[in-house]
């Protein structure tokens, strides 16, 4: 049987760990803040309730008082909710999409 031996100059896995050469990066604190500002987790339940709640909220509210049980046009009633739900999310996300765009340009424009 053979086995392995240390040779002395060599640092084993745990001498290398104690070692202080480390780079400088790695004495800096890390940065934890989440990847999605809070805000944007905020807007996203928003809608996300707004589509589920919106159109099948619509639906039992028109199912019976304003199309007397005529369960097709509340059903499409419902749909166009939840259309304008979705068309209302996409303009929020484009606008919020502007505006760090314009946010980066004006701080670009700062440095020079």
């Amino acid at each position: 049987m053979t086995s392995r031996r240390t040779v002395s100059n060599e640092k084993d896995l745990l001498e290398k760990d104690d070692s202080d050469d480390r780079s400088p990066s790695a004495l800096e604190k890390s940065n934890i803040t989440p990847a999605v500002p809070a805000a944007v987790i905020i807007k996203l339940l928003g809608f996300t309730a707004a589509m589920v709640g919106g159109p099948i909220g619509v639906y039992f509210l028109t199912v019976d008082t304003i199309f007397r049980g005529n369960s097709t046009w509340a059903g499409a009633t419902a749909a166009i909710t939840a259309n304008l739900v979705l068309v209302a999310y996409v303009i929020v996300a484009m606008k919020e999409d502007q505006s760090d765009k314009l946010a980066a340009e004006e701080s670009t424009k700062k440095k020079r």
